[in-house]
């Protein structure tokens, strides 16, 4: 299954050693080369501050439990019949030098890479978990994004400037997500969920897609490890109507000024939808020929099997997605498909790369002033950075995601579970994928005869191995 999230609570010894095996295979360098730790030393304790004072603007920051890399604070407001949002996000410029120490080590990187609870991070935790992070009741740059919407909440006016900021308070999901449904959200949560709402139908008219996909959580906290499914928490799915929200508004400023960088995903060939249409009818999932694939994949219960193995199926439509970076003329393909709109990556510079060059443009536009050279030097090569970068994080996310499941499940091989086919090889469709329940394991699986996909099924185990990170069902 595509589009897995994995979290991990208080790993321990072994899983850190296999974990330590992987980067090595991979070539990951966890630590950074002393030269450049110093450089970020150095660079937290003098920051670049802007002289236009927000800080009074009481943001709050909203994210994973336990996390100190916060690249965004939020503050929503009513105006009139519609409302101002305020977005914070970190200013890496106030830190890093172009051609310097911090930028060469960025662009080696790429990205931050995550795997259970170790984390690969883009910059210094010196920066990303501190100077540059925008923690609580602290004073830091920022590019400080307004954005006005009406009373639909479609976006009338956008703007992004460089500003001091503070967060008033740092709030996780789960806790947000109780204070509301406690009625104790306050005037910004409530404001989240009601812009939330509005964007979420905006989406579903413009015609976006956003695949109904579980959360795989794991608990390395006893033994042996636990794994269990979850469906996003409502206000995590808001809060990224917000980060959306930033993004379109970054891909319109760019593509008007004719510079940047945009991400891409191509339209799904014709040959793929009617395929997925026959996938549904085999499922005995009803999908009327009037109805468009993105309002079909909102109608799916992933707690259904059939769904779960269409949403599955489903995912095919979403594979593609690159950069596109431009200087002058616009990219032949230009759009973001799942999205049914241009957009750009602006709202987590201290995990991503090619964000950091988004948001220069955009205030630099904003402003009327030049793009600075170091961004006009560097855009064209980005695309191939954030794609070599963006490999390496999916191998080292899958591998971690092996390597605990086939760790969960070793020593229990002949034991009988419970679970659902949810894709079939098109070439042998004796094999394929499953979903297990209990625990929350996705692995590959085989039978006889062709797979029942979408069907519940009995499975007994017939491999879980954590040295060669491999597990395998049979029905």
């Amino acid at each position: 299954m595509s589009h897995r999230v994995l979290r991990v609570r208080n790993g321990v010894g072994e899983l850190h050693e296999r974990i330590a095996a992987i980067q090595g295979e991979l070539e990951i360098e966890p630590d950074f080369p002393l030269d450049v730790v110093a450089a970020a030393k150095e660079a937290a304790g003098r920051p670049r501050l802007p002289d236009l004072d927000r800080t009074d603007i009481p943001f709050v920051t909203l994210d994973p439990l336990g996390s100190r890399d916060l690249d965004q604070a939020l503050h929503l407001e009513r105006d009139g019949d519609g409302y101002v949002v305020h977005y914070a996000i970190a200013d890496l410029t106030a830190f890093i030098e172009p051609g310097g120490l911090l930028d060469i080590e960025a662009h080696r990187r790429g990205e931050s890479l995550y795997g259970a609870d170790s984390r690969v991070p883009l910059h210094p935790r010196e920066l990303s978990e501190g100077a540059a992070s925008l923690l609580p009741d602290q004073v830091r740059p920022a590019y400080l994004w307004t954005i006005a919407l009406d009373a639909g909440g479609a976006q009338t006016e956008a703007r992004v400037e460089r500003a001091r900021v503070r967060s008033r308070r740092q709030l996780d999901y789960v806790g947000a997500q109780e204070l509301l449904d406690r009625g104790e959200g306050g005037p910004v949560l409530e404001l989240l969920e009601e812009v939330g709402r509005l964007r979420i139908h905006q989406e579903a008219e413009r015609g976006g897609v956003n695949l109904p996909m579980p959360e795989q959580v794991v608990d390395c906290s006893a033994v042996p490890w636990r794994l269990e499914f979850r469906r996003l928490l409502d206000v995590e799915s808001w809060n990224a109507q917000i980060s959306l929200l930033t993004g379109f508004a970054a891909a319109s400023m760019m593509v008007y000024g004719r510079i940047g960088v945009l991400r891409t995903l191509p339209p799904p060939p014709p040959e793929a939808v009617t395929r997925l249409h026959r996938t549904a009818r085999a499922l005995g999932i009803d999908w009327p020929a009037e109805q468009t694939y993105p309002d079909f994949i909102r109608s799916l219960d992933p707690a259904k099997p059939s769904h779960a193995a269409m949403a599955v199926a489903c995912t095919t439509l979403l594979r593609g997605a690159g950069y596109a970076a431009f200087d002058g003329e616009l990219p032949a393909q230009p759009e973001h498909a799942a999205l049914a709109s241009e957009y750009a990556h602006v709202t987590a510079p201290l995990r991503r790369l090619v964000d950091r060059y988004g948001l220069e443009v955009c205030v630099h536009l904003c402003a009327g002033t030049d793009v600075p050279a170091w961004v006009r030097e560097g855009l064209h090569a980005l695309p191939e950075t954030m794609q070599r970068s963006n490999r390496l994080a999916n191998a080292y996310e899958n591998a971690v995601i092996d390597l605990v499941e086939a760790a969960t499940l070793q020593g229990r091989t002949g034991e009988r579970f419970e679970g659902v086919v949810v894709a079939a090889e098109r070439d042998d469709p004796r094999q394929g994928e499953v979903v297990v329940r209990d625990p929350a394991v996705e692995a590959k699986v085989a039978g006889e005869e062709p797979l029942p996909v979408g069907e519940d099924v009995q499975l007994v185990l017939a491999e879980a191995d954590p040295a060669t990170r491999q597990v395998r069902f049979r029905l």
